[in-house]
């Protein structure tokens, strides 16, 4: 999304406010979601395009696809083969929407299936990078270089094509690594595009959005923040709002943009509920209160919220009590200020991705994806919830929301600032949270910001953080024996916390972080680093 915004008024002609609604989903990229990891990041791809795209379930029927009236439709990869007896199949009738269409990995094999051709176990499977040749550079693979890298991940393979389709790219393994019905406009490749470790992914997904399915650029920030504001309006209309405001990337931002179209009908309060960061609830009140303006409600609940965590060990049951919790602050809040008939979250799509929301039938009820984890403000709401939710957010990723919070003013202190959990320093401490092991935690997690911050790394990481580990070991200090926590740290590069890298910070800068966290905080003699990347592991330990 660009960064350029001219607000809607309230006084906007509604005829200009739905045309601008369906100018975004005329150019819609729908994406039918076979359980891939990577089916999210498909979607992110066709957003920097500037062409919206959303994550729906395989089994939308090609009815609904056509009321829907995407301008492309692609399937994403998938664990399955096609040819196994419970694999997922999409409704055979989409082949004749007229509608272009491109298959991913076991997205092109279902094509080739149900259209005629067969699939087979490969002899030999391909996983990694791959050089893709050319045959055929028409269309798809127009301005994608002969020879470039491509992520391959299969262990099945095309063995014939159906009719009417022609062989476009191959690799050292795979003969039909692309095919292509130019006719029909069915397109179908065996790697996966999507991700960074394709070079000439991206390439080829502008080829698809612009060259096949002729999108125009209308997933801009501007569009997002004056629908944004439209719908806000038209569901609030003159009732008040409650924002849980948190003051991270994802609350300000909402708290900015929900003040633009609502002004005083908003009402922010901060829970603290005892899991901030160091000196962070005092550095929240104050730049709302004296640069942004923007009044603050503060209530302090850190001793209920530790108290109802006592002798949890569950990441799950933390969450969920995080959430419930939250929840009854706020309801008692509203009583002391309301009424409120409606609470703001800055829920984001990965939120709802990993809480597999998205990847659930609406009919069935069965999830296609296995659900990772409960986001606070996902999975821990009540089903008495008496609030009803406002979420503009929900449909964004991280980075556009950082482009949002720019257009709408926040400074680029926050828009910048690293993602921070919902239910804070309580997940970054595996097992149970006690005031003993939150303070430790604060305080290394201070060390490690300072010295990221000193040598000029902030914005070169996504996340850099300290987790607190529930085991003690054996240390030495001062001639003596000790017996101490372990601290870990967690430090990733990533482009929207869908997938991540661990970062390899400077052995110099490791040493500092470690020597200082051992030497000025007490009940830590241990710090370790972690290496894991996303996936298998998760950003967050818990």
């Amino acid at each position: 999304m660009n960064t350029a915004v001219s607000l809607l008024t309230k006084d906007a002609p509604q005829a200009q406010k739905v045309e601008l609604k369906k100018q975004i989903n005329r150019q819609m990229i729908a994406i039918l979601d076979f359980g891939s990891q990577y089916s999210e990041l498909i979607a992110r791809r066709i957003r920097e395009t500037q062409v919206y795209s959303e994550v729906i379930s395989y089994r939308t029927t090609a009815e609904q696809l056509r009321q829907l009236n995407p301008k492309g439709i692609i399937l994403s990869g998938g664990p399955s083969s096609v040819y196994d007896a419970k694999a997922p199949h999409c409704d055979p009738e989409i082949w004749h929407l007229g509608i272009p269409i491109l298959g991913v990995c076991y997205g092109m094999q279902l094509m080739v299936q149900q259209l005629g051709g067969e699939v087979k176990k490969s002899e030999r499977g391909e996983y990694g990078k791959a050089a893709l040749y050319i045959d055929d550079a028409t269309n798809l693979l127009t301005s994608v270089e002969d020879g470039t890298t491509m992520w391959m991940s299969h262990g099945d393979s095309v063995i014939t094509m159906p009719s009417g389709f022609e062989l476009l790219a191959h690799t050292a393994n795979t003969p039909t690594a692309a095919i292509a019905n130019h006719e029909k406009k069915l397109y179908g490749v065996q790697f996966h595009p999507e991700v960074v470790h394709s070079v000439g992914g991206f390439s080829l997904i502008q080829n698809f959005v612009y060259q096949i399915c002729e999108s125009e650029p209308t997933w801009t920030t501007d569009a997002f923040v004056e629908e944004a504001i439209r719908e806000i309006r038209a569901k609030v209309g003159e009732k008040r709002v409650l924002l849980a405001l948190s003051g991270g990337v994802d609350s300000s931002t909402l708290a900015f943009l929900l003040y633009k179209a609502i002004g005083d009908q908003l009402t922010c309060v901060f829970i603290d509920q005892g899991f901030m960061r160091k000196l962070e609830p005092e550095r929240l009140l104050k730049l709302f209160s004296e640069q942004f303006h923007i009044p603050v409600e503060y209530v302090n609940a850190r001793e209920h919220f530790i108290k109802a965590l006592d002798g949890i060990t569950d990441p799950e049951e933390k969450r969920r009590i995080i959430g419930r919790e939250f929840i009854h602050a706020f309801e008692e809040t509203s009583k002391n200020l309301g009424p409120f008939d409606y609470l703001a979250q800055g829920t984001l799509y990965p939120d709802v991705i990993e809480s597999a929301d998205t990847n659930v039938d609406p009919q069935t009820g069965e999830r296609v994806a296995v659900k990772i984890k409960s986001h606070h403000n996902v999975g821990g709401l009540p089903k008495d919830l008496r609030f009803k939710l406002v979420e503009p957010l929900r449909k964004l990723f991280k980075d556009e929301v950082r482009k949002v919070g720019l257009c709408v003013g926040l400074p680029e202190e926050i828009v910048q600032r690293h993602p921070f959990p919902g239910p804070g320093l309580a997940i970054r401490i595996i097992g149970e949270v006690t005031a003993e092991r939150l303070n430790i935690l604060r305080d290394a997690d201070l060390i490690v910001r300072q010295e990221i911050n000193r040598n000029n790394l902030y914005n070169k990481y996504w996340q850099a953080f300290a987790v607190l580990l529930p085991v003690r070991s054996v240390g030495v200090m001062g001639d003596q024996r000790t017996y101490a926590y372990p601290v870990v740290l967690r430090i990733v590069t990533s482009e929207d916390g869908m997938t991540a890298d661990w970062a390899r910070v400077p052995y110099d800068i490791l040493e500092v972080i470690s020597n200082r966290i051992v030497n000025e905080v007490k009940g830590v003699n241990r710090v370790v680093l972690d290496i894991t990347s996303k996936p298998p592991g998760t950003i967050e330990w818990e």
